[in-house]
């Protein structure tokens, strides 16, 4: 099988570099958000019709759909967390935890987990929207978050070098891993809990054996320039990587086998950096959000 790549739209109305993506509850549905600081809902089926949702007075790195109260939390810059009802477009509530950005967001059960620049991780009761615990494991900043259910730890990358593990009952520190040689800007578990990809600013892609634990399973140079984020296919079978060199990736999920490269030459695709990808479970669901202020639309299909 290979994989045909079509560049689908390509969605404009921000005035700012886009760093954040979120699926929203209905189909074909997401959510952008950066440094203008707007929430914009898009619609795959509707592109010329992007609705403001909230205009956030500073840079958004952060957005998170919470599917228990339909809420979507919005980590702004130098301030705190928003917590907006994306129907009636009004703030719920909101909450400063820092003065520093935050760039990372990751819900489960009934906690709140928030990576922010100072370093700290903040863990939030999601229900009562109150701080539980602050969780200070390093001077340089968290970047990103993810929760394996299975082994119930959660992975912290920051921009010390490090993935740092804790413990998800305890959120006692587990493991530190020397992960990279500079900042790590994303982490991500495999869906079955048995791997933690990684990927930062020199622009390798790395998978960790959980089990082991932790041991450096591959180690893959991935791009030219950093990877700013990487994420699963709704099959499970792919990674994306989204590079600081302009390019997308897709990788085979169990081997990193390289599958496609997805670039301006080629595809038509973005001229400056790609800070997020966002894979829906529909045809053409394959987004990406770049610093050229745009959103690009690609519809991903295997061949034999």
């Amino acid at each position: 099988m290979r994989l045909h790549i079509e560049k689908i739209d390509t969605f404009a109305g921000h005035r700012d570099a886009i760093y954040a993506l979120e699926a929203a509850p209905e189909p074909g549905q997401f959510f952008s958000s950066g440094s203008d600081g707007l929430v914009i809902r898009w619609d795959l089926a509707r592109p010329d019709l992007g609705e403001l949702v909230a205009r956030i007075p500073a840079s958004v790195y952060a957005l998170k759909m919470d599917d228990q109260t339909g809420l979507l939390w919005v980590g702004q810059n130098f301030n705190g967390i928003h917590r907006i009802d994306p129907q009636s477009k009004i703030e719920q509530d909101s909450i400063q935890l820092t003065a520093s950005p935050i760039f990372d967001i990751c819900l489960f059960e009934n906690l709140a987990l928030v990576a922010q620049g100072d370093g700290t991780v903040t863990v939030l009761d999601r229900e009562l929207f109150q701080v539980r615990k602050h969780l200070k494991a390093s001077n340089a900043s968290a970047r990103s978050i993810d929760v394996n259910p299975f082994s119930q730890e959660f992975a912290v990358g920051y921009s010390d070098n490090t993935i740092k593990i804790f413990d998800l009952n305890t959120l006692s520190l587990k493991f530190i891993i020397a992960a990279h040689t500079q900042s790590v800007f994303t982490v991500r578990y495999a869906p079955d809990g048995r791997w933690l990809h990684s990927g930062g600013r020199d622009a390798h892609l790395k998978t960790w054996a959980v089990a082991d634990p932790y041991r450096l399973h591959q180690d893959v140079v991935a791009h030219l320039f950093a990877i700013n984020h990487l994420t699963y296919s709704p099959n499970h079978q792919k990674i994306i990587t989204a590079s600081m060199d302009k390019t997308l990736k897709i990788w085979d999920a169990a081997s990193l086998r390289l599958l496609k490269v997805l670039d301006w030459a080629r595809f038509a695709g973005h001229r400056t950096s790609i800070n997020r990808a966002l894979w829906l479970p529909v045809e053409a669901g394959l987004i990406s959000a770049s610093d050229d202020r745009l959103l690009s639309v690609w519809k991903v299909t295997e061949q034999p």
